[in-house]
């Protein structure tokens, strides 16, 4: 059996219909019951439990085989309720048992500090290794799904806002199905050793993805850059909650100084296009909803 956290993310959905499809039993793990009705359609057993809950988490995880660990990010949360997140999934990750577990963490989680929201990562990977769990913590680069949050500017306004004042800088960035199927072999061939894998993948500038998403909706879109000063003007005019917004500018001036670089043990490719991400965006946030 294997257990999964995080199946309703980008990540975690991909990890469990890898498993299911390969003919591995799956236990996915949600918070409302009804988030895994589709998986349990499919054969997998569904367990209510939250990442706050440690009893609760590792009784979930209790006789798996191998289980995927992931740490969400809530805009509303501040450093210490990350923190505490992370210590009560380590925690339950220690009380079960569990033999291998595969962590979503990022490129730069190698830094205690001076990261944003990676440094939370740090912390997490440090706590699951000091469980005695056989770890394998994956460092991917940016998300090529990190377009969804420009989409509503580019689909309403035709902008294509930069975090930056410079679009032209190539940046590698991975599809999330690509961070799935790794995790889903690591768990069927689990490491001898614990080890962390950095996720290489394409690089483009954000001026090509603006032109590249421009192509997809078929209509123009203006590149702005949005210089540092105006970093957290803008996340707040967006809605974000100004903690959050003070996390996130943190993490893009930690990138503008080169402080994310692989330094894992070894190196895994991801092959997914930046076009094929795109049109899968775009499709699901312009499908009209079944009536």
């Amino acid at each position: 059996m294997y257990t999964i956290t995080g199946v309703t993310g980008h990540v975690g959905s991909v990890v469990a219909q890898e498993l299911l499809d390969q003919g591995a039993p799956v236990r996915a793990v949600v918070r409302d019951a009804a988030k895994g009705a589709a998986l349990e359609q499919r054969g997998a057993q569904v367990v209510v439990a939250d990442f706050g809950d440690r009893a609760a988490l590792a009784e979930a995880l209790q006789g798996s085989a191998g289980a995927f660990i992931m740490l969400p990010t809530i805009p509303a949360a501040g450093d210490a309720e990350h923190r505490g997140l992370a210590d009560s999934i380590a925690g339950a990750v220690g009380d079960s048992a569990v033999g291998h577990a595969v962590m979503l963490s990022s490129i730069g989680a190698d830094l205690p500090e001076g990261t944003g929201p990676v440094r939370w990562l740090h912390h997490l990977e440090n706590r699951l290794r000091r469980t005695g769990v056989r770890l394998t913590a994956l460092r991917p680069p940016h998300f090529q799904e990190k377009v969804e949050t420009v989409l509503p500017a580019a689909l309403d306004g035709g902008i294509y806002p930069v975090f930056g004042a410079d679009a032209d800088v190539r940046t590698p960035m991975i599809a999330t199905r690509d961070i799935g199927k790794v995790a889903a072999a690591a768990l069927l061939a689990p490491p001898s050793t614990s080890e962390t894998v950095d996720l290489l993948s394409p690089e483009y500038t954000e001026r090509e993805v603006a032109e590249r998403l421009a192509a997809v909706l078929g209509k123009p879109l203006q590149v702005v850059t949005i210089p540092k000063a105006g970093w957290i003007d803008a996340m707040l005019d967006a809605g974000l909650p100004l903690p959050f917004a003070q996390e996130l500018a943190a993490l893009y001036d930690a990138e503008q100084r080169g402080l994310f670089r692989p330094r894992g043990d070894r190196e895994l490719a991801g092959s997914t296009g930046i076009d094929e991400t795109l049109r899968h965006v775009v499709e699901a946030a312009t499908r009209t909803p079944a009536t």
